[in-house]
């Protein structure tokens, strides 16, 4: 915890010392759920060497529109919506996790994490859901039956479990991008 606040610490003041913050600068420790100055997602990546878990951090081509340039992530809001630093990539794989979206919907990440339920907003959509319509119908179904609604719509299996039909309504949903 130290380590986090000093890295974090270290990273703004350096952020206000150049004016920018370039996501191959940041310690890998503070990469995952950061936004460079550009507007652009950092990510962890494996580094391009043999050595296995070593990880860089590079700026993705994920673009941020909600106006959060040059963000590092709370540990507050880390916590709050169950997500890892330590996350190497960008993937939707977690939404099929029902203690992840348990925590994503929560109202301490949900209300209070812009950036964390932006990004998986804009994960979902690609799968063909849209993250508020997700997290109501998990506070009135079971978890279990959320997941088998998210799989099924993404086209990544059929079930014979009826879903919930979404529908296009944001009424829980981050305003629009």
């Amino acid at each position: 915890m130290i380590r986090t606040i000093f890295f974090v610490a270290f990273a703004i003041f350096l952020q206000g010392a150049l004016g920018e913050l370039v996501c191959e600068e940041l310690p890998v420790e503070l990469c995952s759920f950061s936004i460079a100055s550009s507007g652009k997602r950092c990510v962890l990546e494996t580094w391009e060497s043999s050595l296995p878990g070593i990880y860089q951090c590079k700026t993705s081509e994920v673009a941020v529109a909600i106006g959060m340039q040059g963000y590092i992530e709370k540990d507050d809001c880390v916590s709050a919506c169950g997500v890892d630093r330590n996350t190497v990539g960008i993937s939707s794989d977690s939404l099929m996790e029902t203690q992840f979206t348990f925590n994503l919907c929560s109202p301490q990440c949900y209300d209070n994490c812009p950036n964390i339920v932006d990004l998986y907003y804009n994960l979902a959509l690609a799968e063909g859901v849209v993250l508020g319509e997700l997290c109501k119908s998990q506070r009135t179904t079971s978890s279990r039956r959320s997941a088998i609604q998210l799989q099924s719509s993404s086209a990544a299996a059929e079930s014979p479990i009826p879903s919930v039909t979404l529908s296009a309504s944001t009424d829980c949903a981050p305003p629009p991008m």
